[in-house]
């Protein structure tokens, strides 16, 4: 299924007066950030704008000086940048630095801050799509970079009973483990049959078909059931084979467009002081419930 947007509002006239934000990133041609943020702006009646910025790794320091410079409003931040970007802000919020990773900055009069909106776009995401509150739920996170980060750290802040990290690195899982302190731990796999709530946070789904097998798996399907939620944060191919094979297992599935579309929202609201259109958002790419 392609992420292709059916009904998007007709653009507005650009003009010297419009109030510009954008996304950093390399690659950045693929990314919705504009999209979501376009549609947003145009059912708000706002006569702002979303671009897209290609900065390579190591210019984000010239890309903030830059977009300050031009009077952009904020900036969404993707790879390479996040962690280069949290050092080169005037002040992180309290997320952020814990993180030590930014995806969003927002240019004030007096300071240029970094914020963090990927977990907490993810615990928004499992409330709308699947119903699921983090509050004394035991939940399982495979990864160690810098997404499983964020969701270990926002599953912990949302009330989880108990966060476990899965990764090959040992010395990433403690790390990842330290941001849930104190329910969070290093794990195993098997401990995902325990779990009411299971995320890979990995890329491993991007490999398609061919390559994404059994033997590459981020946690054997056949350790789930139903009653489990199982969230891939890829989203393209928004339903990838392990996905698949946890929903032949009973569990329901969740991809990772819910957690980009609320994330995109939070930042918007950081930038504009409004309440986002969520499910105008959700309509610009294709969306609806994240959940199968």
């Amino acid at each position: 299924m392609n992420p292709t947007p059916p009904d998007l509002p007709t653009p507005r006239r650009l003009s010297a007066a419009t109030t510009v934000v954008g996304v950093i990133g390399d690659p950045i041609a693929h990314s919705l950030s504009p999209r979501l943020h376009n549609a947003a702006f145009a059912a708000l009646g706002l006569d702002w704008v979303s671009v897209g910025f290609p900065v390579a790794e190591g210019r984000a320091g010239d890309a903030l000086a830059g977009a300050r410079a031009l009077g952009v409003r904020g900036l969404s931040v993707t790879m390479p940048h996040k962690e280069a970007v949290a050092g080169l802000v005037d002040r992180c919020t309290p997320r952020a630095e814990r993180l030590g990773a930014v995806n969003c900055v927002v240019f004030g009069e007096e300071a240029t801050v970094g914020d963090n909106t990927d977990g907490p776009g993810l615990v928004a995401a499992l409330r709308r799509g699947a119903g699921f509150e983090t509050a004394g739920r035991r939940c399982l996170v495979v990864g160690g970079g810098g997404a499983a980060r964020s969701v270990v750290a926002a599953l912990a802040d949302g009330g989880a009973a108990e966060v476990v990290i899965v990764n090959r690195t040992p010395e990433r899982a403690t790390a990842a483990a330290a941001l849930a302190a104190p329910v969070g731990r290093v794990g195993v796999p098997a401990d995902a049959s325990q779990c009411d709530l299971v995320v890979n946070a990995t890329p491993i789904g991007m490999a398609g078909p061919d390559r994404d097998g059994p033997t590459t798996w981020p946690i054997d399907p056949m350790l789930l059931e139903g009653g489990q939620v199982v969230v891939d944060l890829v989203y393209h191919p928004l339903v990838t084979p392990w996905m698949e094979a946890a929903g032949r297992r009973g569990a329901r599935v969740v991809n990772g467009l819910g957690m980009l579309v609320h994330q995109a929202a939070l930042q918007l609201a950081a930038w504009t002081g409004l309440e986002p259109p969520v499910e105008v958002m959700w309509k610009a790419v294709d969306g609806g419930p994240s959940s199968g």
